[in-house]
């Protein structure tokens, strides 16, 4: 049985001839609405699961714009060092915002926004921040080639690099500390 609302729409049509001459309660009417319904939940679950993805997204492409491809393996503290740079990426735009916002004001949204995101991402890296393998070559050549779409990312080795400098292998897709 045909699902989305187009296909509906398009059997209904074939069927009857009109769309526009349907009953309020009827059984086609009924069909047209719950094929609507559904692809609006479909959309929305799409949009928060795509949302929830940019994150990650964002990271590795961060990664892959400020690691050369022909760079060798990184060593543990040269991983540390790209980690830390990755965090620390907007606070020249902190103290910008900060510098040019009046004494005894707020700060603003995006302010207020950056700072989350570094604390978050700062707390992350104590524990265990999730980002590329970059110790191992295939890695940063698949990174070098990555098109930027989610589901290129399978294909990559990642790892949890802590402060300290220790290293866990993780999943893809990232879940709590894996």
């Amino acid at each position: 049985m045909p699902k989305t609302l187009q296909k509906v729409h398009k059997h209904i049509s074939k069927k009857r001839g009109v769309v526009e001459a349907l009953h309020e309660n009827s059984r086609d009417a009924k069909r047209l609405r719950r094929a609507n319904a559904r692809d609006d939940r479909v959309a929305r679950v799409h949009a928060n699961l795509s949302r929830g993805r940019l994150t990650y997204v964002e990271r590795i492409a961060y990664f892959q714009d400020n690691i050369p491809e022909d760079s060798g393996p990184f060593s543990d503290k040269d991983m540390i060092d790209v980690a830390a740079r990755y965090i620390n990426r907007s606070v020249p735009e902190i103290e910008q915002l900060q510098s040019e916002r009046r004494k005894g004001r707020p700060p603003t949204k995006r302010e207020e926004a950056l700072l989350q995101r570094t604390d978050v991402e700062s707390k992350e890296f104590k524990t265990g921040f999730w980002m590329p393998d970059i110790s191992e070559r295939e890695v940063i050549q698949k990174l070098a080639s990555w098109n930027g779409e989610w589901s290129g990312l399978s294909t990559m080795k990642f790892i949890r690099l802590t402060k300290d400098g220790d290293k866990q292998s993780s999943a893809f897709p990232p879940k709590g500390m894996s």
